[in-house]
């Protein structure tokens, strides 16, 4: 059986956020479809903790070889890891905060991108090992264009994910629906996110 990882971001809850609506429409498209399972992984509800310099290194360590306080401090990055390891397939569903992505999407990177792990260094320079995995990204913003030079969310994830080995990266995304024609622009993400799971 496929899985899916399914990785929300907005603070905003299923109701009210449009990120999560459309990510949530993709994940049960897809599983309709696939039958696959799904994990969900809600990076606004679960404070996943910053990187220190102390769970910096213990990320680094060889589980073999960690100390009870690093195993602890790495706990949390080796689930993460799993989690992306395991998923044949993942949807990130996340709003654009002020042209950036949410702190918690930043933090959830900054845990599952580990050396020798989920990316290695070679003399061709860096190489991302979580290859063969489909991802799609619903993205929400309300004045920000995806992809404009001003977008520092999608362009940045869909490089980081591209580091990691994830270089098939559909988006489907709500942008610039505080303005004129809001509700317009959100139904026409809607009908995208159909399309693409039927």
């Amino acid at each position: 059986m496929s899985n899916i990882l399914y990785i929300t971001a907005s603070i905003r809850s299923d109701a009210d956020s449009v990120s999560r609506g459309l990510g949530q429409s993709i994940v049960d498209g897809l599983a309709a479809k696939t039958g696959a399972a799904v994990t969900t992984r809600d990076l606004a509800a679960n404070d996943l903790p910053y990187v220190s310099a102390e769970r910096f290194a213990a990320n680094l360590t060889p589980a073999a070889e960690r100390s009870a306080e690093q195993a602890d401090l790495a706990a949390i990055a080796d689930t993460l890891i799993a989690e992306l390891q395991a998923a044949d397939t993942v949807v990130i569903a996340s709003p654009i905060y002020n042209f950036g992505p949410p702190a918690t999407l930043k933090a959830w990177a900054d845990l599952v991108a580990r050396a020798g792990t989920t990316f290695r260094y070679t003399a061709n320079g860096p190489e991302g090992l979580l290859t063969g995995k489909k991802v799609y990204l619903a993205i929400a913003s309300g004045g920000t264009p995806v992809g404009a030079e001003i977008d520092f969310m999608s362009r940045w994830l869909t490089f980081f994910l591209g580091f990691l080995g994830m270089t098939d990266v559909e988006i489907v995304a709500a942008d610039g629906i505080m303005g004129e024609g809001g509700e317009e622009k959100i139904a026409a993400a809607r009908e995208a996110v159909l399309k693409l799971a039927a």
